[in-house]
């Protein structure tokens, strides 16, 4: 990785920023500083190391699925706005 392959300006301008001269050379520096920096990290030994998605495992915490008692219909439909047929009537919004 080289930091002349990476041009500032061009990243600048897909991501439509707008950068001075002062600027761009100063992201283009510190641009090649980490460059050099990540090339380090071809220089470690990994042959032994496992791929991973993360540093440690992760894991989903789910709760249990708890069946409770739901809302009276009768007492739904007296709230909204507008009802019929056992139905809340709302605002059409598409065409």
């Amino acid at each position: 990785m080289s930091s002349p392959n990476l041009d500032v300006r061009d990243v600048a301008r897909l991501a439509r920023i707008a950068l001075s001269d002062a600027e761009a050379e100063l992201f283009q520096t510190q641009l090649a500083k980490v460059l050099e920096y990540v090339e380090q990290l071809n220089t470690l030994d990994v042959t032994n190391v496992e791929p991973t998605a993360h540093a440690s495992p992760v894991f989903n915490v789910l709760r249990e699925d708890v069946i409770k008692p739901g809302l009276n219909r009768a007492s739904v439909l007296a709230n909204a706005p507008h009802a019929a047929n056992n139905l809340i009537v709302v605002t059409k919004v598409l065409d």
